[in-house]
């Protein structure tokens, strides 16, 4: 069996986890332009890392499809998956000026993220993503041609069975994660919510503060100092729910009209928008733009800035 590098394993896992409308039964939108995008790395289409939704992209994804076709009443639109992918970290869509897209129409061509890229362009990288997609998402009766479609050998159940949960990351993993981003974030804003400026750490070591990824870590996001920012909890939820942002001037942004609330002043949301944050001593730790950027794309703070 392949045993990946460090290095993979990361983008393995992602793989394991992709973010898909579950509305009708999981949909297979996203491992089958995966296994496209794999593919044109393969023939030596995208060693730009740029690759666009063009005629070539929109045959492959068509014919991966009539594998799943029987399952799916709609035709397939490789826009689907080529737009939504944003949400997974491996590549950012852009329109045709070679800005980040707002909608699927838009989406002309999307940019890879080099990491994702350069493991792609492995042999090894490449089968073991193929397995993982191959044996996590689809039934048992169209792995066979999926299989033959790679270029690999139909495997044992078992070993089906043991790709589809290898790159899994377990609650335990998640728990040592957590606490190694929370301990670089944390003391960075001095335990100080960075939007309301509240600050608290009890004698035992205990905080009501979150360090909160800008680009959520299911999506994609790093768990480096430059994706955290602390917050309280309440301005965590309102956060990762996209009900605020943070402008790359470090200004916040508000959906005002989004919601109503009521209480205290200090509580309040809508009267923090247009202030900056609080910003930790150390430079090298502020938010990265992209990274900001990526919040205000997802949760479509276009029309307020």
């Amino acid at each position: 069996m392949i045993e990946p590098t460090p290095a993979y394993r990361s983008w393995l896992e992602r793989l394991s986890v992709l973010r898909r409308d579950r509305a009708r039964g999981a949909a297979p939108h996203k491992p089958l332009l995966l296994l496209v995008a794999l593919d044109l790395v393969e023939e030596g289409k995208l060693d730009t890392g740029l690759m666009p939704r063009d005629g070539n992209l929109a045959f492959r994804f068509s014919s991966y499809w009539t594998i799943i076709a029987h399952r799916r009443t709609s035709r397939p639109d490789v826009r689907l998956p080529f737009y939504h992918m944003r949400s997974d970290g491996f590549w950012t869509p852009l329109d045709a000026d070679g800005k980040v897209s707002a909608s699927r129409e838009t989406a002309a061509m999307a940019q890879l993220d080099p990491s994702f890229l350069k493991c792609a362009e492995d042999v090894g990288f490449r089968e073991l993503a193929r397995r993982t997609l191959i044996a996590r998402y689809f039934e048992p009766n169209e792995r066979a041609e999926l299989y033959q479609l790679c270029g690999l050998e139909v495997p044992p159940d078992d070993l089906v069975a043991a790709d589809a949960a290898r790159f899994l990351r377990s609650d335990q993993d998640e728990s040592k994660r957590d606490a190694k981003f929370s301990v670089r974030v944390l003391p960075a804003y001095d335990f100080t919510c960075a939007l309301t400026r509240y600050r608290m750490i009890a004698i035992d070591g205990s905080t009501p503060l979150d360090a909160a990824h800008i680009q959520q870590f299911k999506r994609g996001g790093p768990c480096e100092p430059a994706n955290g920012i602390a917050l309280s909890k309440t301005a965590h939820w309102l956060f990762d729910r996209g009900f605020w942002s943070i402008a790359d001037d470090y200004t916040v942004v508000v959906k005002s009209g989004a919601f109503e609330e009521a209480g205290e002043a200090s509580q309040l949301l809508k009267p923090h928008a247009g202030r900056q944050i609080m910003l930790p001593n150390s430079r090298g730790v502020w938010p990265n733009p992209l990274f900001l950027g990526w919040h205000r794309a997802n949760h479509d703070f276009a029309a307020y800035q």
